[in-house]
């Protein structure tokens, strides 16, 4: 089994974690980041944009699933018979 995280990735973790720690570590509105749930977000976002195997967002991920469920629901849907639209002439 492969897995999820490539060794960079988990590097740009532990970076983020480290410079969380440090105080160092800021998020994208400049305030300091004390959360290490944020502090893992913003090092998988790093990794992301350096190109490394990183699992999409979790929200892309629903993002793909709430589409292909509407396609899905919208095929099964029967069609009902157009209905016939009379024009009156003078």
């Amino acid at each position: 089994m492969m897995s999820k995280y490539s060794k960079k990735s988990q590097d740009m973790v532990e970076s983020a974690m480290h410079r969380m720690k440090e105080g160092s570590l800021k998020s994208s509105s400049g305030d300091k980041v004390k959360n290490p749930k944020q502090a893992i977000a913003i090092g998988l976002s790093e990794a992301r944009e350096k190109g490394a195997k990183v699992p999409e967002k979790k929200s892309a991920a629903a993002d793909k699933s709430k589409s292909s469920r509407t396609m899905k629901s919208s095929s099964r849907k029967s069609t009902a018979p157009a209905k016939k639209s009379s024009s009156k002439s003078k």
